[in-house]
């Protein structure tokens, strides 16, 4: 039996590391990629478990990394994708439109959006194989232009509104490709995470998630995804978000 292998990216904290505990389980191999060495992800200690630096804003970076995983394996079987910014300690969304600005709102489309595709790009070698396989990239439901009924933190909305455009198109080309792939956008609900912290508040408890159900939800809503599904867009509960 071939030997399966899985990459997550954005694995320091949060839903990104949670997935790779839960697919050391699954797999033979994960690679887990972190931007800062100073993070939670040294604290999971596993042989089948090689950690990778990686800033997904650089696609020298992105093509190095995939080189270094192209000399061990030929094919990787899960792809996640947890690399994304709502805040940071110099930006904030944003509640008007007078608190737009032009450095701000690149940032998110590069860190949020860009970088996704780019990697979409540069694996796409990794899942032309014959086993199913899953391209799955964590967006928000925020970022869907036909449920938004509040406005309010646009760029992030924005950059999520993107990323499923990116994502979508990868699709698209993937069933040509890479006909076995499976790519998807997926919603992991309000998390208990460092992202979601400053807006817990007004989140009933029932609805505030640990990263270990989040991660088991989403898997789950993996597992029974079928090949025509390739390319949308699906929430926590596996109902389907509109675009």
């Amino acid at each position: 039996m071939m030997s399966k292998a899985a990459l997550v990216v954005g694995a320091s904290q949060g839903i990104g590391l949670e997935f790779a505990r839960q697919l050391l389980d699954r797999v033979d191999r994960v690679y887990a990629t972190y931007r800062s060495p100073d993070c939670d992800l040294f604290q999971l200690d596993s042989p089948s478990l090689e950690r990778l630096q990686l800033d997904l804003t650089d696609e020298a970076q992105i093509e190095r990394t995939i080189a270094k995983i192209k000399s061990e394996t030929s094919e990787l079987h899960y792809i996640i994708n947890c690399v994304g910014v709502l805040h940071d300690g110099a930006m904030q969304p944003e509640k008007s439109l007078r608190h737009l600005n032009g450095d701000q709102l690149l940032k998110y489309f590069q860190i949020n959006s860009i970088g996704a595709v780019l990697l979409a790009k540069h694996v796409q070698p990794l899942l032309k194989h014959r086993d199913r396989s899953v391209l799955a990239t964590i967006s928000a439901k925020v970022g869907s232009i036909g449920d938004n009924q509040l406005g309010g933190w646009y760029g992030y909305r924005a950059s999520k509104a993107a990323l499923n455009m990116f994502m979508r198109t990868t699709a698209i080309e993937y069933k040509r490709t890479c006909p076995n792939a499976i790519v998807v956008n997926l919603h992991p609900g309000t998390t208990d995470t460092r992202l979601s912290k400053p807006f817990q508040k007004s989140v009933p408890p029932e609805k505030l998630f640990s990263v270990d159900r989040t991660v088991r939800q989403l898997l789950d809503v993996i597992d029974q995804l079928e090949n025509h599904q390739g390319g949308e867009f699906f929430s926590w509960d596996g109902t389907q978000i509109p675009w």
